[in-house]
């Protein structure tokens, strides 16, 4: 894990803990069923980036026998672990908190505790997700902060942001529902609050989900690092055409190429060998990521055209 992304995840891991802690003796004190559910999706964030830094941890062990191409895709395990995580131990409880608590109301008492504890936890968030978008700029380059999330092969830093963004959103709503429930002395708005929050940490899991499913399953190098790619292969007279070309992240920061190449059939068996490992160098310089690569040389064969004779 690059340090840039451990800091992020150690931020936010301290924040969520200590609001965690903060917010469980606001809930004590007041009863507010939003409250709990935002101590509960604390403790879910703190759990969360603690399966995050074991992820990193478990992903930098070294080949064996049983898992020759290392342990990168432990990353987006714990990853998606986490997505698990949000949606059971967050929305999940918050959800069946608010349905419960709408129909047996609970007038909140002490409301000023609560509001207290959620703007000082929306500050700590918001200095949190500060960080994790500081840290996301480099990778993010031009892309959108959507596209940044669906297309990244960096587990962490989407994960964090999406974290801490559901975190700000979600004691806003918590701090929305408590003070209209002590203005009104209706509890139900702060049940409702409660479901909000459990909806929102629902989808924000759903989405992890799926973009983390497909990085599990095996994603591409992008199009840029392909590109870079298919340049430092050709880019040798002793070879003449790029057949066939596949790439697949095993891991964050390992990216596998397998390859066809047509080399000039003039070339004698040591010559095709220095040739093959120029080309490994060539890529290798152009993509770090690359570690693993497999070349094979063969012929190319023009396709025959549907309507020749």
């Amino acid at each position: 894990m690059k340090a840039e992304n451990r800091r992020a995840v150690i931020a936010a891991l301290f924040a969520n803990l200590g609001l965690a802690i903060a917010k469980f003796v606001g809930y004590a004190a007041t009863g507010a069923a939003s409250l709990l559910a935002e101590a509960v999706h604390s403790v879910a964030d703190t759990t969360n980036q603690v399966l995050l830094l074991w992820g990193g941890r478990a992903a930098a062990r070294k080949p064996t026998p049983d898992h020759p191409y290392g342990f990168g895709r432990e990353r987006y395990f714990w990853s998606f672990a986490v997505a698990l995580v949000i949606f059971t131990l967050g929305g999940g409880f918050a959800i069946f908190e608010g349905v419960s608590k709408f129909i047996h109301p609970h007038e909140v008492t002490n409301p000023g505790w609560a509001i207290g504890i959620l703007s000082v936890g929306i500050l700590m968030e918001g200095a949190s997700l500060r960080i994790a978008v500081r840290a996301s700029r480099k990778s993010r380059g031009q892309s959108s902060w959507w596209q940044y999330v669906k297309r990244s092969r960096n587990p962490e830093l989407p994960v964090i942001l999406l974290e801490d963004l559901g975190a700000v959103l979600g004691l806003s709503v918590a701090l929305i529902g408590i003070s209209l429930a002590s203005l009104t002395g209706d509890g139900r708005y702060d049940a409702l609050g409660s479901i909000v929050i459990g909806i929102l940490l629902c989808f924000i899991a759903v989405i992890l989900a799926i973009e983390l499913k497909s990085l599990l399953i095996g994603e591409p190098a992008t199009a840029e690092e392909e590109d870079l790619i298919r340049g430092a292969l050709l880019d040798d007279t002793a070879v003449q055409r790029l057949i066939h070309m596949r790439t697949q992240h095993m891991g964050p920061d390992q990216v596998l190429v397998g390859t066809k190449l047509h080399f000039d059939p003039n070339l004698s068996m040591q010559q095709l060998a220095e040739a093959i490992n120029r080309a490994e160098e060539r890529v290798r310089a152009a993509v770090p990521t690359v570690r693993i690569i497999y070349i094979e040389p063969d012929l190319y064969i023009e396709p025959r055209s549907a309507t020749s004779d």
